[in-house]
């Protein structure tokens, strides 16, 4: 056997490997160490390069866009991209690659685009004054190519997204998302020692993470919404973290020193809803034998955080109504008017513009609770956030169960890159938690999760349509009857079916009836 076992072992490839595994070290690190090694590689990498480019063509002086474009374009593509130029001006250049030279391995590491942007945009500083970065599309986040531009006028790059550099000093912008994280973590730390020492015993204390362009948006419009009066509506599918924005809204307010109360609409029976939001007078129902105070008014002059919000009741719906309106309510049962000062915050894992569309949620309420929305995208499209997430959930667990853990192997980070994570953070902290208590030393090698075949057959992709359909139409049938107060008619009507076909529904839910009829 005469081949060599190590002949596709070329410097570049030796490199590339050598990259890829000290970005999987330094993540388990935490975040700021992260940052300052990419930036400080990327940083002396890009001087470097840059003098040996002026070397061989014996340039001096600053570099003019036609040179700054040559040099940067052949830097990628001499070690395997393949990046072209698309336009070039005196305000930006704008540059697109096909292939990237860390191979799929990069969509382990899509933190090494910020390499890519901090070269680009120090050798760009250092000859034209200033330099903005924006990576609109990276096959590391699974785009399919990369397209970046590179403005070199501040006027220009005013509105775009993107790390701002000049002369030699990079991350304006990514320092100002550091401070407000920082500033937004530590008005929830305030708000979190106040808690009773039992409940600060019991939970972690707060933290977003926001590594991901969508989140670092998300916290630069709590900055925005937090000092005003305004409703806010967050929606994003279930485990995402809407309380914890809400709480963060909260604690960024003039509002921070008064009550923040979280309710779970949906965990309410709906019998009890208007009671425990608006509180009932004695004597109000059967069982009533004292007066009782609702969220409303234990919430005045805070925040009552309503998630979701898509179960309330129509009778609850319409009482909330006037109490965003005219910031007043009556307790159940009760004939005096209460003020009370509150701002609603909303949450919700439902389409509400297709429920008031079927006529399921009143449009004025919609309206009212929408003032300011906030989209919290699920896990799967936040891969930056996932290394800081995990470092996070391990630290807290390792507290939790007195462990000693401190990074997981590349495998097990590989895993979690690769599931799509349909409970989001609540399931990667479940996943997480299972797989602690098994792991024995410094690194957690074995992750208790099964990775779906990444090619299914027909058979088995009709099987899951067919479930993800019945999951649907059971939810609508449950909203419906809950709407209707178990009315079939009316259900039927809501469906476009035969009552006959409601009741046949029933049966293959297995759906009580009599639980959502309201009791003579």
């Amino acid at each position: 056997m005469n081949k060599n076992p190590l002949a596709e072992l070329t410097p570049v490839f030796f490199l590339q490997t050598f990259i890829l595994e000290l970005m999987h070290a330094s993540e388990q690190q935490g975040q700021k160490h992260c940052e300052q090694l990419i930036e400080h590689i990327a940083k002396t990498a890009g001087c470097f390069f840059e003098e040996t480019y002026r070397e061989n063509t014996h340039k001096s002086g600053q570099l003019d866009s036609e040179s700054y474009t040559e040099l940067i374009l052949g830097i990628k593509n001499n070690i395997g991209s393949k990046f072209s130029l698309v336009s070039s001006n005196p305000d930006c250049i704008t540059v697109t690659n096909s292939r990237c030279p860390f191979g799929e391995q990069v969509a382990n590491f899509p933190e090494l685009c910020r390499m890519t942007s901090s070269v680009f945009g120090g050798i760009a500083a250092r000859n034209f004054g200033y330099a903005k970065v924006e990576i609109k599309k990276s096959i590391a986040r699974q785009d399919g190519q990369c397209d970046v531009c590179i403005y070199t006028n501040p006027h220009a790059a005013k509105g775009h997204a993107g790390m701002e550099y000049t002369d030699t000093t990079p991350v304006k912008e990514v320092n100002d998302i550091n401070e407000l994280q920082c500033r937004i973590e530590t008005n929830m730390q305030r708000l979190w020692h106040k808690q009773s020492r039992q409940a600060a015993k019991k939970h972690q204390s707060p933290a977003i993470i926001a590594k991901s362009p969508v989140m670092q948006k998300i916290l630069q419009s709590i900055e925005v919404i937090a000092p005003t009066v305004a409703t806010v509506l967050i929606q994003g599918q279930t485990g995402v973290g809407k309380e914890l924005i809400a709480r963060a809204i909260h604690a960024m307010s003039e509002r921070y020193h008064k009550p923040f109360i979280a309710i779970n609409c949906g965990a309410i029976p709906e019998s009890l809803i208007e009671s425990a939001l608006f509180g009932h007078e004695k004597g109000a129902f059967t069982g009533a034998i004292e007066v009782h105070q609702g969220y409303f008014e234990r919430a005045d002059g805070g925040t009552l955080f309503l998630d979701e919000i898509d179960s309330l009741s129509p009778a609850a719906q319409t009482r909330l109504l006037r109490v965003i309106q005219e910031g007043e309510l009556e307790r159940v049962g009760g004939k005096q008017t209460l003020a009370v000062d509150v701002r609603i915050i909303s949450a919700t894992n439902q389409n509400l513009e297709s429920l008031v569309k079927q006529d399921l949620f009143r449009n004025d309420l919609y309206y009212r609770i929408n003032v300011v929305r906030l989209n919290i995208p699920p896990l799967a499209e936040r891969p930056e956030d996932l290394p800081y997430l995990v470092q996070l959930i391990i630290q807290r667990l390792n507290k939790r169960y007195n462990r000693g853990v401190e990074s997981v192997s590349r495998e097990v980070m590989r895993k979690i890159r690769a599931y799509h994570w349909p409970g989001n953070v609540r399931e990667l902290e479940n996943i997480l938690e299972r797989s602690i208590l098994f792991a024995s030393g410094k690194e957690m090698t074995e992750l208790d999760l099964e990775l779906p075949d990444k090619a299914k057959s027909v058979v088995e992709w009709k099987g899951v349509k067919e479930h993800a359909l019945a999951k649907i139409e059971q939810s609508f049938l449950e909203t419906a009857l809950k709407q209707n107060h178990g009315n079939i008619k009316r259900v039927s009507e809501d469906m476009g079916i035969t009552s006959r076909a409601v009741y046949a529904k029933l049966k293959k839910y297995q759906m009580n009836l009599a639980d959502f009829r309201i009791p003579d």
